[in-house]
């Protein structure tokens, strides 16, 4: 590897204070006497362990946050972890016996700490683990069996792909994969080579990196992967950002040096003498290496921009757009290397080498910036080119295509302004922008290369701009649009069709039909229906085209639904016609449509001052004439039309309308149209609506009518507006005792309104006697005092019962249990001892129960039922939800109640305990 590049990308930091490099030195605190036996980094702490037993945590300037004595001699092993604030330690204790090993695993809490004494804390301890006991003793465990002797194992590593739990294993003679997913674990040998302790590493890619001293391998879960020749002894193996670390030993010197390899680039990014290294670990994003005499290292790396300036000033500048690439910077950042790039080589006089580098900024460097390097005339070729992938990449502003096309010009460059315009052969994008090409071409004067441009394009509305504004020619206009395509015409048609509605009308509509139905093309009703829809223009796209033809739209859109049963844009289509409709002057619609015209409000004033389509009087009768009576008819018809389309718009096979509910209920009040609101009532169940305009009209026939109808529960039904119905004739001061007689019928047989309340609401009605309810009140205190009577024969059932179990319960406290059963319940053999008799006078072979059964078995499901039903009640007089849905879901309240009384859940009352009994 003598061929790569050495770089100083990294910088030795000031222990704590991420200063500069060359900072002052720093230490393990004089605090920690032991030597350092592990370490550990994580969650913005580093853990160390010593020979003591001891633990102590470093904060970001190596000052000991606290100790503990961890373990009562040497700590092994420890190590943080990422997704929670515990500690893992391994270590030597005092042995509890002489079977058990000394060497357990501890793991510490470090957010909850236990007061040791006045002046010392210590993490909480959640858990102690010996890892060796007599069925797995040290000397088993300890080494991992490699063929016919047995290693030490020198490294472990973790590989976590989704559910796949993967473990490394490396010896110094192996390297095995365990699958953790699957029991028992699979072994797999991966190679027949390991390495020494802390060769061992992980990736960021969760592959295993082990370095010997031939090279540095990589480990995949399929085998080895690649492998870089890095002579020396590693002695440490780490992975930072990216980066692979070795600390390597030379053979003859026995110094060590720090590497640090950038794998992608090649290169090495860091090389520097160390002494003796004890540990290697990384943390606030820094390399810190902990000497042998407790002195500690920061190594960090150097931002970016450090990176970049040193490759700048050295002219490597591929180098550096290699390294911004490998570092994932943002395109920016890569686009100002790459625009450095060239203005070295602008420097140096290289155009062209220099535009190519141009070319690549493009997106990200203002074009302005290369254009005016290249503006000299000399340099126009270089400009023309620039220019030109800018429109391949589709982002040439409309300045770039007109100083494109003046480029062009001064090359006198007929054969790319050819082919910039007309594209001889044919095929291709359009790479620049069509308005400012046919902007310029216009203005020169070049109708044809406009009108092409625009044609081949397909923007077909530039190409009636010129035909309709520049010659106005009308019928040459539709007739290029009758021979669009359906999506291309309704574009243009859009743009452009209020002009052709004020001067040709009537054959707009005839070609919005053909547009919207495809009716003079059979071939595009073949397949599917669905299909065909979704390929055509929606009429709605067209609708503002008529906004100042109201009558026009109307037959268009009467005419498509005669057409086309099934538009996607069909809600839209009804709502518009039906404002057409109920609306008292035919005008443009505005509540339907997003943009509101001035008219609304007017139309607002003229419905309110509207009855059933006719004005209430503010205009003089005598006044009206051949004109008004015109106007009246209109509106006649109209909304004959808009009631017929309300009902079939909404059959009763249909789920939903095919308008918009609301808006339909908007217009028929804006413009008191009665029919429309009484049928939308119906519909949508507001019977109580419906039944309002009844009461407006002291129509009682019909509200007992219309209560028949809409309050019958069988029926899906309002059972309620009986009640209603019963309260307004309470209310109404006259004598109504036959329709009061007729609702009183209903309201016994659905039993919607309790007895009291019916004569509660009728009582205000001054003009009703008592004979009008004698006969319902009889009746229903017939059926009162019958249920009554069959509660009391209940209730002394119960007490008998009761009395019956009270009398058992009191034998059994009281009197001596003779049990004469002579076999076993359960196996129905002779009865011998040892016997189990239960007071349920069953009598079992104590073999034939289970262990520690105290239960009679054949007693206990029902006695467990009976528990599990008394705890759900319980739980239920708990969740006062569930009460109070009963509640508000009963016709009687009351009983409600009374039953949560009678299962004694509501009246239970729990005593707290006294002094913890």
């Amino acid at each position: 590897m003598y061929q790569w590049r050495k770089f100083e990308f990294f910088e030795e930091k000031a222990a704590g204070r991420g200063g500069g490099g060359g900072g002052s030195s720093a230490a393990v605190p004089a605090e920690i006497a032991g030597r350092v036996t592990c370490c550990s980094g994580g969650r913005g702490r580093v853990a160390v362990g010593c020979d003591d037993g001891t633990v102590g945590l470093l904060d970001r300037g190596f000052r000991l946050s606290y100790g503990f004595q961890a373990h009562a001699s040497s700590v092994l092993f420890l190590q943080q972890l990422k997704q929670r604030n515990v500690l893992v330690t391994v270590g030597d204790d005092d042995q509890s016996s002489s079977q058990s090993s000394a060497i357990c695993l501890k793991v510490f809490d470090l957010d909850k700490v236990q007061e040791e004494g006045s002046s010392t804390t210590a993490p909480f301890c959640v858990q102690i683990l010996r890892i060796f006991t007599d069925h797995f003793p040290q000397a088993k465990v300890d080494a991992a069996s490699d063929g016919s002797t047995s290693l030490p194992i020198t490294g472990l590593g973790f590989r976590v792909e989704g559910q796949a739990h993967q473990l490394f294993a490396v010896t110094p003679s192996s390297v095995t994969l365990f699958n953790l997913h699957v029991q028992p674990p699979r072994r797999q040998t991966l190679d027949q080579i390991g390495c020494q302790t802390n060769a061992v590493a992980m990736s960021d890619r969760m592959d295993l990196i082990i370095g010997r001293p031939e090279a540095v391998y990589f480990y995949e879960v399929d085998g080895r992967g690649p492998c870089w020749a890095f002579d020396g002894d590693k002695k440490f193996v780490g992975w930072f950002r990216g980066y692979l670390l070795c600390i390597i030993e030379d053979q003859r010197t026995q110094k060590g040096t720090l590497n640090v390899y950038d794998l992608k680039n090649r290169l090495i990014a860091h090389s520097m003498p160390v002494g003796d290294v004890s540990h290697l670990v990384c943390e606030w994003g820094y390399i810190i290496l902990i000497m042998d005499d407790k002195k500690i290292l920061c190594i960090g790396e150097k931002d970016m921009e450090s990176k970049l300036d040193m490759l700048f000033k050295k002219n490597l500048y591929t180098v550096a757009i290699n390294l911004v690439q490998s570092q994932q910077a943002d395109p920016a950042s890569t686009a100002e290397v790459l625009r450095k790039y060239g203005d070295h080589l602008y420097g140096k006089q290289e155009y062209d080498e220099a535009m190519s580098q141009y070319i690549h900024t493009i997106g990200h460097l203002e074009p302005s910036y290369v254009i005016q390097k290249f503006l000299d005339a000399k340099r126009i070729y270089n400009l023309t080119n620039y220019l030109e992938k800018l429109h391949d990449r589709g982002l040439a502003s409309k300045d770039h295509t007109t100083l494109l096309l003046n480029c062009y010009t001064k090359l006198k460059d007929v054969e790319k302004l050819n082919n910039f315009i007309k594209d001889e052969d044919g095929i291709g994008e359009i790479k620049f922008d069509v308005e400012t090409a046919i902007r310029v071409c216009r203005a020169a004067g070049y109708h044809e290369h406009a009108m092409f441009v625009a044609k081949k394009s397909g923007r077909h509305e530039l190409y009636l701009k010129i035909l309709l504004e520049d010659l106005g020619r009308y019928d040459e206009a539709l007739q290029y649009i009758s021979g669009l395509e359906a999506n291309q015409a309704g574009l243009t048609v859009k743009e452009y069709g209020k002009i052709l509605v004020e001067h040709r009308p009537a054959e707009t509509v005839e070609i919005l039909l053909r547009l919207c139905t495809n009716l003079g093309d059979p071939t595009t009703r073949r397949g599917s229906n669905s299909m065909h829809l979704l390929m055509i223009p929606s009429p709605m796209d067209f609708v503002n085209i008529f906004v100042h033809s109201a009558q026009y739209l109307m037959e268009f859109l009467e005419n498509y639904i005669k057409a086309v049963k099934d538009s996607p844009a069909q809600t839209e289509i009804h709502n518009t016609l039906l404002e057409l409709y109920i609306s008292n002057d035919l005008s443009f619609p505005s509540i339907s449509q997003e943009n509101g015209f001035e008219n609304h409000n007017t139309k607002e004033t003229n419905g309110k001052e509207t009855a059933n389509g006719y004005k209430s009087g503010t205009r003089d009768k005598a006044n009206l004439g051949k004109e008004d009576t015109k106007i009246a008819k209109s509106i006649v018809d109209r909304r004959r039309k808009g009631l017929a389309l309300l009902k079939s718009a909404w059959t009763s096979e249909m789920q939903d309308p095919l308008y918009d509910v609301d808006l339909a209920l908007i217009l028929c009040n804006t413009h008191a149209f009665k029919d429309g609101l009484l049928f939308l009532y119906e519909k949508l169940k507001l019977y109580k609506e419906v039944i309002s305009c009844y009461k407006q009209a002291h129509d009682h026939q019909g509200l007992i009518a219309c209560c028949k109808k809409l309050g019958d529960s069988s029926q899906g039904g309002d059972p309620s507006l009986w009640g209603d119905l019963l309260k307004y004739f309470g209310e109404l001061g006259e004598d109504c005792s036959k329709e009061v007689k007729e609702v009183l019928t209903y309201i016994e047989k659905e039993d919607v309104v309790p007895p009291i309340v019916v004569l509660q609401t009728l009582s205000k009605n001054p003009c009703l006697t008592l004979s009008v309810v004698k006969d319902y009140i009889a009746r229903k205190l017939e059926q009162e005092s019958k249920l009554i009577e069959d509660d009391r024969k209940s209730i002394d059932k119960y007490q008998e019962e009761t009395e019956l179990m009270k009398r058992e319960i009191e034998d059994l406290k009281t009197n001596a249990k003779v049990f004469q059963l002579s076999k076993c319940t359960a196996c129905t053999f002779t009865l011998d001892l040892p016997a189990v008799h239960f007071m349920c006078m069953h009598s079992f072979h104590l073999r034939c129960l289970g262990d520690n059964e105290k239960e009679c078995p054949e007693c206990a499901p029902e006695y467990r039922s009976v528990m599990e039903a008394k705890q759900k009640l319980e739980q239920n007089a708990r969740d006062h939800d569930i009460f109070f849905r009963q509640l508000r879901g009963s016709k009687d309240g009351f009983s409600v109640v009374a039953d949560y009384f009678s299962k004694g859940i509501v009246s239970k009352t729990t005593v707290p305990p006294e002094n913890g009994r």
